[in-house]
């Protein structure tokens, strides 16, 4: 059963009929191997729409054009036009020809998808061809209407699969030598995973990560219409199937994506933002916790144009911000300033002073870590044309509540969501062994309860190696600093950038002693305790980064140190608060994690025995 992205039930409202049809056949008939894309748009100036895309590892690139003519309203058919009623439209064979040639002229920029082979050098390294399906057309209506020797001009044979040729009757073996005859040529060496991403690559440039995730929605600048494309680097990296089948397949309403940490639920809210400003005419707002991680989502959204169609806020901001548009007297609430401005929202929403259904959509990063009222307060700020909510969570990472799973029914908060709930367990950030080290650790303190909506998910490794997580004991902080200069030196020399290195600390006082032993040293830093500091962070700055742990939410970095690890911030015998900390933390490095400590406790004693039972 091939894979046909955006999934069948998401899409089949928009379909024509003839669409419909050819996409449950195509979805049923061909191999699991196949992956189908409907309509979506590729290029990059010149953006075209074949109805349907095909990469077939055996076979190579199928662009097919569907249309559900009627013979009888077919006339004056020309090379480049028909006359279809009184209205004269495209020669759907040129136009999916043209279509072709987009995307072919743009593969052969790729040195790894052209041959090598002095005879066919610069050539495509695949098979590709495209057809037309005619769905309520027969072969014997076309071949009375157009007489065959002239069809080859107009509407070749060759190129045509007619109505009569894929219905229930015909076996999936004949529709399946159907569809590949449309191929001129056959080569004997198949696609590999790795030239199939590099395909998808160019042909959806929405769906590419960088290196870091702070360049997701770098704009490109590429003219199609001159022949000049974006080259591709060596390595790629770009959503893999199933997150790229996800975020295509949303649709309409509320949505909720319970992933664990690097599952790429932030990739998804943002391909979700850039689909959303396409479509909407209304503001959409983005709303998570972190102020640092809103500062890194802002800086996404402007690098990619879209600073001034989304907005993007950590929650309380976004309170103080209604408060002072809507000039609410936030005087009369008690408790300290962020809470007096939720507070006064609410009581303001109630009241009518500020509006409901400001935006076209809502979408909320790190979910886990609003409040019940939050959440109310919030759902009621979208559009009930649109209805466009998406909510993203990861109980294991609820850093900021007691408790670690919701506390309460997403429904009761105005989350209409029930049986539109995606769950991502694949971990695509981190390698197998710091993936491992961190879930061994947080397993021994999380909740494993399963409720209705939360529990802590096992994570699974999309299969990057690399080296293991260095864990070190110290006698004081002062020599644990001390290893922690020379460790950041040495993952420099060997290549790495500062701006790709953070480190992590459990308190702001070892914060600032960091600092000042940094200050002494060449190594560019900065630091984000202040809530000054926070909304001022731009992940492009070439600098290593200093955060309180709880603020490195949502972030990653290829290098990341957690130092003091086993500082325990609350009294008392359960570990599970710190454990999230720290599973957070160990959870923001890509490639290389170094932790550290100097206290002697139960919580040392944990990231020992993580350790040293890796090999079980």
């Amino acid at each position: 059963m091939a894979e046909l992205i955006p999934t069948l039930n998401s899409c089949t409202e928009k379909m024509r009929s003839g669409e419909r049809r050819l996409a449950k056949r195509l979805e049923a008939s061909l191999d699991n191997d196949c992956l189908c894309w409907y309509d979506i748009p590729v290029g990059q100036q010149q953006r075209r729409y074949p109805d349907f895309i095909i990469l077939n590892p055996e076979r190579g690139l199928l662009l097919l054009e569907v249309k559900d003519w009627r013979i009888e309203h077919l006339h004056n058919v020309n090379k480049a036009y028909v006359e279809y009623g009184h209205i004269t439209k495209v020669n759907p064979i040129e136009q999916v020809r043209q279509c072709s040639y987009v995307v072919i002229n743009q593969l052969k920029t790729d040195k790894q998808l052209i041959q090598q082979d002095d005879r066919y050098k610069g050539s495509l390294c695949m098979p590709y061809g495209y057809g037309v399906f005619f769905s309520h057309i027969t072969r014997k209506q076309l071949n009375n209407a157009i007489p065959i020797d002239e069809q080859a001009n107009l509407l070749p044979p060759h190129l045509i699969i007619c109505s009569d040729e894929i219905t229930d009757a015909v076996s999936h073996e004949s529709f399946n030598q159907a569809l590949w005859a449309l191929f001129p040529y056959q080569f004997k060496t198949t696609i590999t995973s790795v030239q199939r991403d590099r395909i998808r690559w160019h042909l959806f440039p929405e769906i590419r990560i960088t290196h870091t995730q702070a360049d997701f929605f770098q704009t490109d600048e590429t003219d199609v219409g001159r022949g000049s494309y974006q080259s591709a680097p060596d390595i790629i990296r770009i959503m893999d199937i199933q997150q790229e089948l996800l975020s295509r397949s949303l649709g309409e309403g509320h949505r909720v994506i319970h992933g664990v940490a690097g599952s790429g639920k932030t990739l998804i809210l943002l391909y979700r933002c850039l689909y959303l400003a396409e479509v909407l005419t209304t503001p959409i707002l983005v709303l998570c916790y972190n102020m640092t991680l809103a500062a890194r989502l802002k800086c996404q959204m402007a690098e990619r144009g879209l600073e001034n169609r989304v907005q993007v806020f950590h929650f309380h901001g976004w309170c103080k911000d209604q408060c002072q548009q809507y000039h609410v007297n936030v005087d009369a609430f008690e408790g300290n300033p962020w809470e007096q401005h939720v507070e006064a929202v609410i009581d303001a929403v109630k009241e009518g002073k500020i509006p409901k259904e400001q935006y076209g959509a809502l979408l909320i990063d790190e979910g886990h870590d609003f409040d019940s009222a939050w959440l109310a307060l919030v759902t009621q700020m979208v559009d009930t044309k649109t209805n466009a909510l998406l909510f993203m969570y990861d109980d294991a990472q609820s850093i900021y509540r007691k408790r670690g799973a919701l506390g309460f029914s997403l429904a009761s908060v105005g989350i209409q969501a029930q049986g539109r709930t995606s769950v991502l367990r694949l971990n695509y950030r981190n390698t197998k062994e710091i993936l491992a080290f961190s879930y061994r650790f947080a397993q021994q303190h999380f909740d494993s309860r399963d409720d209705m909506h939360t529990a802590f998910m096992p994570p699974e490794a999309a299969g990057m190696q690399g080296v293991a997580p260095e864990l070190k004991s110290f006698e004081s902080l002062s020599k644990e600093v001390s290893y922690l200069i020379s460790w950041i030196k040495r993952e420099h020399s060997e290549g790495i950038c500062w701006r790709d290195m953070a480190i992590l600390c459990p308190s702001n006082s070892v914060g600032k002693y960091l600092e000042k032993a940094l200050a002494d040293t060449d190594i560019p830093h900065s630091h984000f305790f202040t809530a000054y500091d926070k909304k001022r962070y731009n992940p492009s700055d070439d600098n290593v980064s200093i955060f309180p742990l709880p603020s490195s939410k949502g972030l990653e970095f290829h290098s990341v140190a957690v130092i003091d690890s086993s500082h325990i911030l609350n009294d008392g015998h359960d570990l599970a608060d710190e454990a999230r900390r720290l599973y957070v933390g160990f959870t923001r490095a890509t490639q290389h994690l170094l932790v550290t400590w100097h206290q002697n406790n139960a919580l040392s004693i944990s990231l020992e025995n993580s350790f040293n039972h890796r090999g079980n």
